[in-house]
């Protein structure tokens, strides 16, 4: 289907719900304009990178039959097993920008991918399976211009046995709406995923995630951490969806707020859809701010209240990435986590 033939979306959904699709388009809704490709470069690892395969689209959703418009091939990353971890870099420029990465995970490998740039929108496809017995991770930073818009959609296929870890880290973009969907194609696998979000002035950032367990024996689970401050604005929603007959699988999300000021807002939005009766499926939602005893205790000890809150700040996002099991992965997310609020902390 093409998108002119597409209807928009309505905000009775909860995918548009808090960003319309009018508001993350880059132009009128009914345009589909040039755009400049996003530049895929391998930093470090042992992977090879193929342009010129085809796009692959869900004809069913306007996000992405708009990113295959955009851009009608993509590049493709083959793991060698060499190393245990591939740096990607993806760079967006002009004033629009459209990038597709699949991912092939054929040996035991964690992939980041460090996206940046100065593009007024920004359009990202990420697709990707892993294979039978395998343990791939793959952890996207998003590091944009502060100015720009992302619009971000990723696909994953799990196979038999396999185990795949996804890390999100947003700290770029000024208007940010995610659609992550993980598939489970076989029994016995598993998912561990987990986003933390930092939100200061005016930032706008939407997450959806979809976990589909079609077959028995399959677990997941999903946090998200978002701090919020200023006016900022975040949003998360789960839908956690078994199939009828998938029993035995056991799948849990839990979403945690930190509200910093007055006007900070976030909303977090659990959906389950169970059909089988022998799984384990639990969700959970928590927004608060500051808390005072913690505040005070570290103050007590020497620290000014803009250091002591900034450490909590720190402690909580990095706790986001606690339940990843890869420690390349969890490394490097960290890290990057940490450069960024010690910048924040400078301005």
């Amino acid at each position: 289907m093409k998108y002119a033939d597409l209807a928009v979306p309505s905000r009775a959904l909860h995918l548009w719900r808090y960003t319309p699709w009018a508001r993350i388009h880059p132009s009128s809704v009914e345009s589909v304009p040039d755009a400049t490709p996003v530049r895929f470069s391998l930093i470090e690892g042992g992977a090879a990178l193929v342009d010129g395969a085809p796009r692959i689209v869900d004809g069913d959703d306007i996000a992405r039959v708009f990113l295959s418009e955009l851009g009608s091939s993509a590049t493709t990353v083959q793991t060698d097993g060499s190393t245990g971890v591939v740096h990607l870099q993806a760079v967006a420029s002009g004033h629009v920008a459209v990038g597709h990465l699949h991912l092939e995970f054929n040996h035991d490998t964690a992939v980041v991918l460090h996206l940046s740039g100065e593009a007024d929108w920004t359009g990202l496809h990420v697709t990707g399976a892993v294979a039978p017995n395998t343990r791939g991770a793959f952890g996207l930073i998003n590091e944009l211009s502060s100015n720009g818009k992302l619009l971000h959609c990723e696909d994953w296929a799990v196979e038999r046995d396999a185990f795949l870890e996804l890390a999100g880290l947003s700290i770029g973009g000024f208007r940010c709406k995610s659609d992550i969907r993980t598939r489970f194609h076989n029994t016995g696998g598993r998912l561990n995923q987990a986003i933390s979000v930092h939100g200061a002035g005016q930032r706008h950032v939407d997450h959806h995630v979809e976990i589909h367990h079609d077959v028995a024996h399959t677990d997941s689970s999903l946090h998200v951490h978002a701090a919020c401050d200023d006016q900022s604005h975040a949003i998360a929603t789960g839908l956690l969806s078994i199939a009828e007959n998938a029993n035995h699988c056991d799948a849990g999300q839990v979403f945690k707020n930190l509200l910093l000021s007055e006007k900070a807002r976030a909303e977090a939005i659990p959906e389950l859809e169970v059909l089988a009766d022998e799984v384990a499926a639990a969700h959970g939602a928590a927004s608060a701010p500051v808390d005072p005893n913690q505040l005070h205790y570290l103050m007590s000890r020497g620290l000014d209240e803009e250091s002591a809150v900034a450490l909590l700040i720190e402690g909580f996002m990095q706790d986001g990435f606690s339940t990843l099991e890869n420690e390349a992965l969890v490394d490097e997310m960290r890290t990057r986590l940490t450069v960024h609020l010690e910048c924040e902390l400078k301005r």
